[in-house]
C-alpha cells in the first residue's frame, strides 16, 4: 500500500459509521438519478467505485442483479456490508482495492458510477482509464463529485480548506479539468447537471473529526478571504457555506 492510501485508510476507516450515517451522502437528486436510470435498464453487475458509506450501492442494488463496492479502506467495507445486511440487501458485495488498480477482468460491468470519491484518488486519469477498462462498451457511467469553480482565487481557497478540513484530500476538479481527464480515459460524456451543497461547518468538520486547530484555522482562512471569494462560497457567520458539485453522465 502507498503512503497516499495508507493515508486515505487512516483518514475514512475511523470515521466509516459517520459516513453510513451522513446526511449529505446518504441524500440527493443524484442519487435518485443513478437509481432511476439503473431502474430503467436493470444492469446484470454494477460498480460503485470508491464507495464510502454505501449509499450508492444500496440505491443500485434493487435494481440490477448485483452490485460490488469498491473501497481502500476495509473499515468503511465492513460498515456498508453491515448496513446493506441491515437493509436486506443480499446482492451488494465489497472488494477492498484502490481505483488506480481494479482486481477485474476487462469489461466486467455494465453500470459504473462513483460518487464524492475521485477528489481522493492517487491518479485521477489512472483511475479512470480502470473504469473504462472494466466498464463494458456502451454501458452507462456516472461521475459525480465536488468541483472546483475553475477561477484561480477560487480554486486556491477551496483546495486550501479541503486540505486542512482532511489531509487525504488530492484535489477538486474543475468542469474543464473532468472533461478532459474523462476524453482521455476513453469516455464521452453525454450530460452533465450542476447543483450546490450546502456545508454546515460543525457537521462538516466533525464528520472527518478534524482537530480543533485546524478547523479554527479553516474559520480564520475564511474570515480572511476577500468578498468576492466569501460570496462565491456564501460563506455565513457559524462558518457555513457552499460547494459546487457535478454529475457527468458518459
Amino acid at each position: 500500500m502507498t503512503d497516499r492510501a495508507r493515508l486515505v485508510v487512516e483518514q475514512f476507516g475511523p470515521r466509516a459509521g459517520a459516513y453510513v450515517a451522513s446526511a449529505v451522502h446518504a441524500s440527493g437528486a443524484d442519487l435518485a438519478l443513478v437509481a432511476e436510470r439503473a431502474a430503467q435498464i436493470r444492469p446484470a453487475r454494477a460498480l460503485d467505485l470508491g464507495c464510502g458509506g454505501g449509499h450508492v450501492a444500496y440505491a443500485l442494488a434493487p435494481h440490477v442483479g448485483n452490485v460490488v463496492a469498491v473501497d481502500l479502506s476495509a473499515a468503511m467495507l465492513a460498515a456498508a456490508r453491515e448496513e446493506a445486511a441491515r437493509r436486506g440487501l443480499a446482492n451488494v458485495e465489497t472488494v477492498e482495492a484502490a481505483a488506480e488498480r481494479l482486481p477485474f477482468e476487462d469489461q466486467t460491468f455494465d453500470f459504473l458510477v462513483s460518487r464524492f470519491s475521485a477528489h481522493h484518488w492517487r491518479d485521477l486519469g489512472a483511475g479512470l482509464r480502470e473504469a473504462r477498462r472494466v466498464l463494458r462498451a456502451g454501458a452507462p457511467a456516472f461521475f459525480i463529485d465536488i468541483v472546483s469553480p475553475g477561477v484561480a482565487a477560487l480554486d486556491t481557497h477551496l483546495q486550501a480548506f479541503e486540505l486542512l478540513r482532511d489531509p487525504s484530500h488530492v484535489r477538486d476538479y474543475s468542469q474543464a479539468e473532468w472533461f478532459d481527464a474523462l476524453a482521455r480515459a476513453g469516455f464521452a460524456p453525454r450530460a452533465c447537471r450542476t447543483w450546490r451543497l450546502r456545508m454546515a461547518f460543525t457537521e462538516w468538520t466533525g464528520r472527518m473529526a478534524t482537530p480543533a486547530l485546524f478547523a479554527q484555522a479553516i474559520l480564520l482562512l475564511q474570515e480572511k478571504a476577500d468578498a468576492a471569494t466569501r460570496a462565491a462560497f456564501g460563506v455565513a457567520q457559524d462558518g457555513g457555506f457552499w460547494l459546487d458539485a457535478v454529475l457527468i453522465e458518459s
